[in-house]
């Protein structure tokens, strides 16, 4: 299972928003979804993650911005192994950060209040874990997809203190 990130940028004062960006093309193309991608070679996670939002909104978070709030598995026994889908995804909020988010090549950015994220328009699991972060609860879950790569077909999620 590869390592991959996700990173969503948060606005605490009233109204609350989150950052989503709608995915323009390759996996997960018309989904609304956060911004991240996979660790390179001599990465920390968190640098992937710092560089995946940046490379994707043109914002700029600093290291120790971005804190750790899920360690998601995702699982898609119906695709080939070879070049799977399976990975891990760490998940990271960030409330602090230089710039404006700005439309990419690869996703375009929408501001969205808190209590009205379009979980219709997201991948299938993001309504499960997504408003446990954003209630400041920390999660490790694993989602396993059906022979639509759509529909959850089974699924653990836990709170937790810590990621190993």
């Amino acid at each position: 299972m590869r390592d991959a990130t996700l990173c969503f940028l948060v606005k605490n004062e009233p109204p609350r928003k989150i950052l989503l960006g709608l995915k323009k093309k390759g996996f997960g193309k018309g989904k609304l979804n956060g911004f991240g991608g996979k660790v390179r070679e001599n990465e920390t996670i968190e640098e992937a993650a710092l560089r995946e939002l940046e490379e994707e909104t043109g914002v700029r978070a600093s290291p120790g911005e971005a804190r750790k709030v899920a360690e998601l598995d995702f699982e898609f026994p119906f695709v080939p192994k070879e070049g799977g889908w399976d990975q891990r995804v760490h998940v990271f909020l960030v409330g602090k950060w230089e710039g404006e988010a700005i439309e990419t090549d690869e996703m375009k950015p929408v501001w969205i209040e808190t209590s009205e994220i379009p979980f219709e328009r997201m991948w299938a699991d993001d309504k499960h874990w997504l408003p446990l972060v954003l209630e400041d609860k920390r999660v490790k879950g694993r989602f396993s997809f059906g022979e639509d790569n759509e529909s959850i077909r089974d699924m653990d999620l836990e709170e937790t203190k810590t990621f190993n």
